[in-house]
Protein backbone atom coordinates (compact mmCIF):
# COMPACT_ATOMS: atom_id res chain seq x y z
CA UNK A 1 0.00 0.00 0.00
CA UNK A 2 1.20 3.68 -0.89
CA UNK A 3 3.04 5.16 2.20
CA UNK A 4 1.04 7.85 3.60
CA UNK A 5 1.32 11.63 3.34
CA UNK A 6 3.27 13.21 5.77
CA UNK A 7 4.83 17.13 6.61
CA UNK A 8 8.41 17.99 6.23
CA UNK A 9 9.68 19.13 9.72
CA UNK A 10 13.41 19.61 10.81
CA UNK A 11 13.26 17.20 13.86
CA UNK A 12 15.12 16.44 17.14
CA UNK A 13 13.55 12.83 17.66
CA UNK A 14 11.73 10.69 14.74
CA UNK A 15 10.38 6.97 14.79
CA UNK A 16 10.64 5.91 11.78
CA UNK A 17 7.64 2.35 12.17
CA UNK A 18 6.49 -0.50 10.11
CA UNK A 19 9.88 -0.89 7.66
CA UNK A 20 10.92 -3.34 5.95
CA UNK A 21 14.82 -3.22 6.85
CA UNK A 22 17.20 -4.09 4.40
CA UNK A 23 20.22 -4.27 6.19
CA UNK A 24 23.14 -7.04 7.14
CA UNK A 25 21.81 -9.52 4.73
CA UNK A 26 18.08 -9.85 5.66
CA UNK A 27 14.78 -8.02 5.54
CA UNK A 28 12.87 -7.89 8.49
CA UNK A 29 9.94 -5.82 10.04
CA UNK A 30 11.56 -3.08 12.65
CA UNK A 31 10.68 0.31 14.08
CA UNK A 32 13.89 2.57 14.41
CA UNK A 33 14.37 5.54 17.02
CA UNK A 34 16.52 8.22 15.53
CA UNK A 35 17.75 10.60 18.78
CA UNK A 36 19.52 13.93 16.95
CA UNK A 37 21.83 12.99 15.01
CA UNK A 38 22.16 8.94 16.21
CA UNK A 39 20.19 5.74 15.57
CA UNK A 40 18.98 4.91 19.07
CA UNK A 41 17.07 1.80 19.12
CA UNK A 42 15.90 -0.72 16.50
CA UNK A 43 13.52 -3.81 17.60
CA UNK A 44 10.24 -4.94 16.53
CA UNK A 45 8.62 -2.74 18.30
CA UNK A 46 9.17 0.86 19.68
CA UNK A 47 6.57 3.11 21.62
CA UNK A 48 6.62 6.57 20.80
CA UNK A 49 8.75 9.01 22.58
CA UNK A 50 7.16 11.69 24.39
CA UNK A 51 7.45 14.64 21.09
CA UNK A 52 8.60 12.28 18.61
CA UNK A 53 7.42 12.58 15.14
CA UNK A 54 6.77 9.55 13.79
CA UNK A 55 7.21 8.14 9.82
CA UNK A 56 4.96 5.21 9.09
CA UNK A 57 6.09 3.18 6.48
CA UNK A 58 3.45 0.72 6.20
CA UNK A 59 6.14 -2.03 5.24
CA UNK A 60 8.56 0.27 2.93
CA UNK A 61 11.84 -0.34 2.53
CA UNK A 62 14.44 1.11 4.89
CA UNK A 63 18.13 0.68 4.06
CA UNK A 64 21.20 2.54 5.05
CA UNK A 65 21.84 5.59 2.87
CA UNK A 66 24.19 4.43 -0.34
CA UNK A 67 27.50 5.69 0.38
CA UNK A 68 29.17 6.54 -3.42
CA UNK A 69 32.91 5.89 -3.63
CA UNK A 70 33.37 7.83 -6.80
CA UNK A 71 31.95 10.78 -8.08
CA UNK A 72 33.13 13.67 -10.06
CA UNK A 73 31.14 17.30 -8.43
CA UNK A 74 33.35 19.30 -10.10
CA UNK A 75 34.11 21.86 -7.92
CA UNK A 76 36.44 24.28 -7.54
CA UNK A 77 37.35 25.38 -10.85
CA UNK A 78 34.55 23.19 -13.33
CA UNK A 79 31.25 24.73 -11.62
CA UNK A 80 29.55 25.33 -15.08
CA UNK A 81 29.38 21.29 -14.88
CA UNK A 82 28.16 21.01 -11.50
CA UNK A 83 29.27 21.76 -7.91
CA UNK A 84 29.51 19.76 -4.31
CA UNK A 85 25.93 22.14 -3.49
CA UNK A 86 23.79 21.27 -6.47
CA UNK A 87 25.11 17.14 -7.09
CA UNK A 88 24.82 16.42 -3.62
CA UNK A 89 21.40 17.22 -3.39
CA UNK A 90 20.57 15.53 -6.49
CA UNK A 91 22.21 12.60 -4.59
CA UNK A 92 20.25 12.81 -1.20
CA UNK A 93 17.03 12.90 -3.85
CA UNK A 94 18.67 9.87 -4.98
CA UNK A 95 19.31 8.15 -1.80
CA UNK A 96 23.01 8.69 -1.49
CA UNK A 97 23.61 9.81 2.03
CA UNK A 98 27.96 9.97 1.94
CA UNK A 99 30.06 10.14 -1.44
CA UNK A 100 33.84 10.27 -2.01
CA UNK A 101 34.42 12.52 -4.73
CA UNK A 102 37.59 12.46 -7.19
CA UNK A 103 40.77 14.84 -7.75
CA UNK A 104 40.37 15.94 -11.17
CA UNK A 105 39.40 19.54 -10.99
CA UNK A 106 40.81 23.06 -10.73
CA UNK A 107 43.34 23.41 -9.50
CA UNK A 108 43.75 19.85 -9.25
CA UNK A 109 43.87 18.12 -5.57
CA UNK A 110 47.38 16.64 -5.57
CA UNK A 111 48.75 18.32 -2.20
CA UNK A 112 47.61 18.19 0.71
CA UNK A 113 47.65 21.89 1.00
CA UNK A 114 44.84 21.74 -1.50
CA UNK A 115 43.16 18.82 0.10
CA UNK A 116 42.54 21.18 3.15
CA UNK A 117 41.01 24.14 0.92
CA UNK A 118 38.55 21.74 -0.72
CA UNK A 119 37.12 20.33 2.61
CA UNK A 120 37.01 24.36 3.85
CA UNK A 121 35.07 24.92 0.14
CA UNK A 122 32.34 22.31 1.14
CA UNK A 123 31.99 22.91 5.33
CA UNK A 124 28.07 24.06 5.70
CA UNK A 125 27.37 23.22 1.39
CA UNK A 126 26.83 19.35 1.05
CA UNK A 127 23.20 18.21 1.72
CA UNK A 128 25.19 14.46 1.55
CA UNK A 129 28.26 13.79 3.63
CA UNK A 130 31.79 14.12 1.96
CA UNK A 131 35.20 12.79 1.83
CA UNK A 132 37.80 13.97 -0.88
CA UNK A 133 40.64 11.99 -2.73
CA UNK A 134 44.32 12.86 -2.62
CA UNK A 135 45.62 12.42 -6.44
CA UNK A 136 48.76 10.84 -7.59
CA UNK A 137 50.85 12.42 -10.33
CA UNK A 138 54.02 11.54 -11.89
CA UNK A 139 55.94 13.79 -9.28
CA UNK A 140 53.78 13.92 -5.93
CA UNK A 141 55.48 11.12 -4.37
CA UNK A 142 56.79 13.25 -1.39
CA UNK A 143 52.73 14.64 -0.83
CA UNK A 144 51.39 10.95 -1.14
CA UNK A 145 54.36 9.97 1.65
CA UNK A 146 53.37 12.87 4.18
CA UNK A 147 49.35 11.70 3.93
CA UNK A 148 48.15 10.60 7.20
CA UNK A 149 45.62 8.30 7.74
CA UNK A 150 42.24 10.33 7.63
CA UNK A 151 43.36 12.90 5.77
CA UNK A 152 41.97 12.09 2.50
CA UNK A 153 39.58 8.83 1.55
CA UNK A 154 42.49 7.58 -0.51
CA UNK A 155 44.75 8.07 -3.40
CA UNK A 156 43.19 8.19 -6.73
CA UNK A 157 45.68 7.62 -9.69
CA UNK A 158 44.58 7.41 -13.25
CA UNK A 159 46.35 4.80 -15.37
CA UNK A 160 44.58 5.82 -18.26
CA UNK A 161 44.59 9.22 -19.82
CA UNK A 162 40.61 9.91 -19.17
CA UNK A 163 38.77 13.58 -18.50
CA UNK A 164 41.56 15.92 -17.37
CA UNK A 165 45.33 15.81 -17.27
CA UNK A 166 45.89 13.59 -14.42
CA UNK A 167 47.70 10.56 -16.11
CA UNK A 168 50.28 8.60 -14.31
CA UNK A 169 52.16 7.11 -16.71
CA UNK A 170 56.03 6.80 -15.03
CA UNK A 171 56.85 3.11 -14.52
CA UNK A 172 58.82 4.57 -11.44
CA UNK A 173 56.21 6.47 -9.99
CA UNK A 174 53.76 4.04 -10.29
CA UNK A 175 56.44 1.50 -8.19
CA UNK A 176 56.49 4.31 -5.51
CA UNK A 177 53.21 5.17 -5.01
CA UNK A 178 52.25 1.39 -4.57
CA UNK A 179 54.85 1.40 -2.10
CA UNK A 180 55.00 4.46 -0.06
CA UNK A 181 50.65 4.85 0.20
CA UNK A 182 49.89 5.01 3.13
CA UNK A 183 46.33 4.37 2.77
CA UNK A 184 43.68 2.19 0.07
CA UNK A 185 45.15 2.82 -3.75
CA UNK A 186 42.21 3.52 -6.24
CA UNK A 187 42.75 3.37 -10.11
CA UNK A 188 41.66 3.90 -13.26
CA UNK A 189 43.03 1.03 -15.48
CA UNK A 190 43.00 1.74 -19.23
CA UNK A 191 45.80 1.75 -21.40
CA UNK A 192 46.60 4.87 -23.05
CA UNK A 193 48.91 3.58 -25.89
CA UNK A 194 46.45 0.95 -26.86
CA UNK A 195 43.39 3.60 -26.61
CA UNK A 196 45.43 6.43 -28.69
CA UNK A 197 46.28 3.12 -31.10
CA UNK A 198 42.62 2.51 -31.66
CA UNK A 199 41.53 5.91 -31.85
CA UNK A 200 44.27 6.56 -35.38
CA UNK A 201 42.47 3.66 -36.85
CA UNK A 202 38.95 4.98 -36.29
CA UNK A 203 40.25 8.20 -37.61
CA UNK A 204 41.74 6.46 -40.67
CA UNK A 205 38.41 4.37 -41.04
CA UNK A 206 35.74 7.43 -40.42
CA UNK A 207 37.53 10.62 -40.49
CA UNK A 208 36.62 12.85 -37.81
CA UNK A 209 33.18 11.31 -37.86
CA UNK A 210 33.69 8.68 -35.45
CA UNK A 211 30.07 7.08 -34.37
CA UNK A 212 29.91 6.62 -30.93
CA UNK A 213 29.32 3.16 -31.19
CA UNK A 214 32.77 2.67 -31.89
CA UNK A 215 33.98 4.14 -28.02
CA UNK A 216 33.85 0.32 -26.60
CA UNK A 217 36.31 -0.39 -30.06
CA UNK A 218 38.83 2.40 -29.03
CA UNK A 219 38.61 2.37 -24.93
CA UNK A 220 38.69 -1.72 -25.53
CA UNK A 221 38.53 -4.90 -23.20
CA UNK A 222 42.28 -5.42 -23.61
CA UNK A 223 43.13 -2.13 -22.89
CA UNK A 224 41.39 -2.41 -19.62
CA UNK A 225 42.73 -5.80 -19.19
CA UNK A 226 46.82 -4.70 -19.65
CA UNK A 227 46.36 -1.64 -17.06
CA UNK A 228 44.49 -3.24 -14.39
CA UNK A 229 46.85 -6.28 -14.71
CA UNK A 230 49.59 -3.73 -13.87
CA UNK A 231 47.75 -2.45 -11.15
CA UNK A 232 46.95 -5.55 -9.54
CA UNK A 233 50.78 -6.90 -9.80
CA UNK A 234 52.08 -3.92 -8.30
CA UNK A 235 49.78 -4.15 -5.39
CA UNK A 236 50.48 -7.68 -4.78
CA UNK A 237 54.25 -6.98 -5.37
CA UNK A 238 54.36 -4.24 -2.28
CA UNK A 239 51.39 -5.89 -0.37
CA UNK A 240 49.35 -2.23 -1.56
CA UNK A 241 45.55 -1.81 -0.08
CA UNK A 242 43.97 -1.57 -4.09
CA UNK A 243 40.74 -0.52 -5.69
CA UNK A 244 40.04 -0.97 -9.35
CA UNK A 245 37.07 1.34 -10.18
CA UNK A 246 34.36 1.02 -12.64
CA UNK A 247 35.05 -2.37 -14.05
CA UNK A 248 33.93 -2.67 -17.65
CA UNK A 249 35.10 -6.09 -18.95
CA UNK A 250 34.16 -10.43 -18.56
CA UNK A 251 37.93 -10.92 -19.11
CA UNK A 252 39.26 -8.81 -15.97
CA UNK A 253 37.03 -10.90 -14.03
CA UNK A 254 39.47 -13.52 -13.12
CA UNK A 255 41.70 -11.20 -11.57
CA UNK A 256 39.58 -10.35 -8.40
CA UNK A 257 39.06 -13.15 -5.77
CA UNK A 258 35.07 -14.37 -5.08
CA UNK A 259 36.73 -14.21 -0.72
CA UNK A 260 34.87 -11.75 1.13
CA UNK A 261 36.23 -8.21 1.01
CA UNK A 262 37.44 -8.82 5.08
CA UNK A 263 39.56 -11.48 3.34
CA UNK A 264 41.23 -9.68 0.37
CA UNK A 265 43.99 -6.39 -0.02
CA UNK A 266 42.73 -6.04 -3.84
CA UNK A 267 38.94 -5.00 -4.09
CA UNK A 268 36.79 -3.82 -7.29
CA UNK A 269 34.38 -1.62 -8.04
CA UNK A 270 31.27 -1.75 -11.26
CA UNK A 271 29.38 1.54 -11.93
CA UNK A 272 25.37 1.32 -11.96
CA UNK A 273 25.44 2.26 -15.98
CA UNK A 274 27.61 -0.37 -16.54
CA UNK A 275 25.09 -2.34 -15.01
CA UNK A 276 21.97 -0.93 -17.14
CA UNK A 277 23.02 -0.03 -20.70
CA UNK A 278 25.21 -2.16 -23.23
CA UNK A 279 26.65 -1.24 -26.82
CA UNK A 280 23.24 -1.54 -28.48
CA UNK A 281 21.87 1.42 -26.64
CA UNK A 282 24.50 3.92 -28.57
CA UNK A 283 22.51 3.88 -31.67
CA UNK A 284 19.85 5.97 -29.66
CA UNK A 285 21.39 7.76 -26.71
CA UNK A 286 25.29 8.27 -28.49
CA UNK A 287 27.06 10.78 -26.55
CA UNK A 288 24.63 10.22 -23.31
CA UNK A 289 26.40 7.38 -22.82
CA UNK A 290 29.78 8.09 -23.33
CA UNK A 291 31.95 7.15 -20.32
CA UNK A 292 35.42 6.23 -19.78
CA UNK A 293 36.09 3.13 -19.17
CA UNK A 294 33.15 2.61 -22.28
CA UNK A 295 30.36 0.47 -22.13
CA UNK A 296 30.26 -2.32 -23.58
CA UNK A 297 28.78 -5.69 -24.81
CA UNK A 298 25.99 -7.50 -23.50
CA UNK A 299 28.17 -10.43 -22.49
CA UNK A 300 30.26 -7.52 -20.37
CA UNK A 301 27.45 -6.76 -18.57
CA UNK A 302 25.72 -9.85 -17.68
CA UNK A 303 29.73 -10.84 -16.54
CA UNK A 304 29.64 -8.31 -14.47
CA UNK A 305 26.53 -8.79 -12.84
CA UNK A 306 28.10 -12.53 -12.13
CA UNK A 307 30.57 -11.27 -10.57
CA UNK A 308 28.67 -9.24 -8.43
CA UNK A 309 27.00 -12.23 -7.32
CA UNK A 310 29.85 -14.35 -6.79
CA UNK A 311 31.07 -11.52 -4.90
CA UNK A 312 34.29 -10.78 -7.50
CA UNK A 313 33.10 -7.29 -7.31
CA UNK A 314 32.67 -5.84 -3.60
CA UNK A 315 31.36 -2.13 -4.41
CA UNK A 316 28.84 -0.61 -6.74
CA UNK A 317 29.37 3.29 -7.15
CA UNK A 318 27.99 5.44 -9.97
CA UNK A 319 31.32 7.77 -11.43
CA UNK A 320 28.63 10.66 -11.54
CA UNK A 321 30.47 12.91 -14.26
CA UNK A 322 28.48 16.02 -15.32
CA UNK A 323 28.78 17.77 -18.64
CA UNK A 324 26.57 20.86 -19.95
CA UNK A 325 24.26 19.84 -22.63
CA UNK A 326 26.10 22.18 -25.05
CA UNK A 327 29.21 20.02 -24.67
CA UNK A 328 27.65 16.50 -25.13
CA UNK A 329 26.41 17.78 -27.84
CA UNK A 330 30.00 17.56 -29.85
CA UNK A 331 31.37 14.85 -32.07
CA UNK A 332 32.96 12.02 -30.60
CA UNK A 333 36.58 13.25 -30.34
CA UNK A 334 35.15 16.66 -28.97
CA UNK A 335 32.57 14.99 -26.50
CA UNK A 336 33.27 14.59 -22.99
CA UNK A 337 33.07 11.16 -21.46
CA UNK A 338 30.86 10.73 -18.42
CA UNK A 339 27.29 10.91 -17.46
CA UNK A 340 25.27 11.90 -14.34
CA UNK A 341 23.90 8.91 -12.43
CA UNK A 342 23.84 9.80 -8.32
CA UNK A 343 19.87 10.88 -8.98
CA UNK A 344 18.76 7.68 -10.17
CA UNK A 345 21.53 4.88 -9.09
CA UNK A 346 19.54 3.07 -6.54
CA UNK A 347 16.36 3.30 -8.14
CA UNK A 348 17.89 1.59 -10.94
CA UNK A 349 19.47 -1.14 -8.96
CA UNK A 350 15.82 -2.01 -7.58
CA UNK A 351 15.04 -2.18 -10.86
CA UNK A 352 17.43 -4.61 -11.64
CA UNK A 353 16.57 -6.70 -8.65
CA UNK A 354 12.65 -6.30 -9.70
CA UNK A 355 14.34 -7.89 -13.25
CA UNK A 356 16.22 -10.74 -10.82
CA UNK A 357 19.74 -10.18 -11.23
CA UNK A 358 20.58 -9.95 -7.68
CA UNK A 359 18.73 -9.62 -4.63
CA UNK A 360 18.00 -6.43 -2.04
CA UNK A 361 20.13 -7.71 0.47
CA UNK A 362 23.03 -7.56 -2.19
CA UNK A 363 22.21 -3.73 -3.60
CA UNK A 364 22.98 -2.52 0.27
CA UNK A 365 26.04 -5.14 1.38
CA UNK A 366 27.73 -3.19 -2.13
CA UNK A 367 26.46 0.28 -2.14
CA UNK A 368 26.03 1.04 1.43
CA UNK A 369 28.36 -1.86 3.71
CA UNK A 370 31.16 -2.34 1.81
CA UNK A 371 32.25 1.25 1.16
CA UNK A 372 32.05 1.76 5.19
CA UNK A 373 33.93 -1.46 5.37
CA UNK A 374 36.75 -1.12 2.74
CA UNK A 375 37.41 2.76 3.73
CA UNK A 376 37.21 2.26 6.96
CA UNK A 377 34.17 5.19 7.60
CA UNK A 378 33.13 5.45 11.39
CA UNK A 379 29.48 4.33 12.48
CA UNK A 380 27.89 4.81 8.57
CA UNK A 381 27.04 2.21 6.11
CA UNK A 382 25.04 0.55 8.74
CA UNK A 383 21.50 0.25 10.52
CA UNK A 384 22.66 -0.57 13.96
CA UNK A 385 22.46 1.20 16.94
CA UNK A 386 24.39 4.25 18.17
CA UNK A 387 25.47 4.68 14.27
CA UNK A 388 24.71 7.71 12.51
CA UNK A 389 21.53 7.81 11.48
CA UNK A 390 21.71 8.19 7.41
CA UNK A 391 18.80 6.28 6.25
CA UNK A 392 16.39 6.10 2.63
CA UNK A 393 12.85 4.77 2.25
CA UNK A 394 12.24 2.81 -0.81
CA UNK A 395 8.79 3.40 -1.60
CA UNK A 396 7.92 0.01 -3.77
CA UNK A 397 4.44 0.73 -4.59
CA UNK A 398 5.03 4.06 -6.39
CA UNK A 399 6.37 4.80 -9.95
CA UNK A 400 9.07 7.18 -10.58
CA UNK A 401 9.26 8.71 -14.45
CA UNK A 402 12.50 10.73 -15.01
CA UNK A 403 11.91 13.85 -17.12
CA UNK A 404 13.34 17.24 -17.44
CA UNK A 405 10.90 18.48 -14.82
CA UNK A 406 12.70 16.47 -11.92
CA UNK A 407 16.48 16.66 -12.68
CA UNK A 408 18.41 17.75 -10.10
CA UNK A 409 21.95 17.62 -11.22
CA UNK A 410 23.22 21.40 -13.06
CA UNK A 411 23.96 19.85 -16.31
CA UNK A 412 20.06 19.06 -16.34
CA UNK A 413 19.97 16.28 -18.50
CA UNK A 414 19.56 12.84 -17.89
CA UNK A 415 20.47 9.11 -19.75
CA UNK A 416 17.86 7.98 -18.17
CA UNK A 417 14.80 10.40 -19.27
CA UNK A 418 11.87 9.26 -20.11
CA UNK A 419 12.35 6.05 -18.12
CA UNK A 420 9.81 5.03 -15.59
CA UNK A 421 11.24 3.19 -12.67
CA UNK A 422 9.39 0.90 -10.73
CA UNK A 423 10.09 2.21 -7.00
CA UNK A 424 10.78 6.12 -6.19
CA UNK A 425 12.90 7.75 -3.22
CA UNK A 426 10.27 8.67 -0.78
CA UNK A 427 12.97 10.34 1.97
CA UNK A 428 16.37 10.48 2.83
CA UNK A 429 17.24 11.22 5.93
CA UNK A 430 20.89 12.50 6.73
CA UNK A 431 22.68 12.59 10.45
CA UNK A 432 19.09 12.45 11.46
CA UNK A 433 17.73 15.36 9.54
CA UNK A 434 15.44 14.67 6.38
CA UNK A 435 16.93 15.93 3.70
CA UNK A 436 14.54 14.88 0.55
CA UNK A 437 10.58 13.64 0.79
CA UNK A 438 7.85 13.34 -1.09
CA UNK A 439 9.76 14.36 -4.35
CA UNK A 440 11.25 17.41 -2.69
CA UNK A 441 14.53 18.34 -0.91
CA UNK A 442 13.53 20.19 2.44
CA UNK A 443 16.55 23.13 2.27
CA UNK A 444 18.11 20.85 5.14
CA UNK A 445 22.17 20.93 4.19
CA UNK A 446 23.23 18.27 7.37
CA UNK A 447 26.34 16.73 5.71
CA UNK A 448 29.24 16.09 7.28
CA UNK A 449 33.25 15.35 6.61
CA UNK A 450 33.60 11.87 6.93
CA UNK A 451 36.01 9.93 9.01
CA UNK A 452 38.24 8.07 7.50
CA UNK A 453 40.44 5.52 9.21
CA UNK A 454 41.77 2.32 6.85
CA UNK A 455 45.33 2.53 7.11
CA UNK A 456 47.51 0.41 4.73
Amino acid sequence: MPIPPRRIVVLSKLLISNASLINEGEIRNVDVLVDGERIAKVASSIAVPPGATVLDLAGAYLMPGMIDDQVHFREPGLTHKGDLATESAAAVAGGITSFMDMPNVNPQTTTRAALRDKYEIAQHRCSANFGFYLGATNSNIEEIKALKVGEAAGIKAFLGASTGDMLVDNPQALDKLFEHAPVIVLTHCEDSPMIWDNEAVARKKFGDDVPFSEHPAIRSAEACLKSSTMASGLARKHDALLHILHLTTAVEMDLFSPAHRSQKRITAEVCVHHLWFDESRYAELGAKIKCNPAIKRREDREALIAALNDQRIDVIATDHAPHTAAEKANSYFKSPAGLPLVQHAVLTLFDLALDGQFGLELIVDRACHAPADLFGIAERGYVREGYFADLVVVDPAKRYRVDASNLLSKCQWSPFEGHEFRTSIDTTIVNGQIAYQGGALTGVVAGQKLKFGRAR
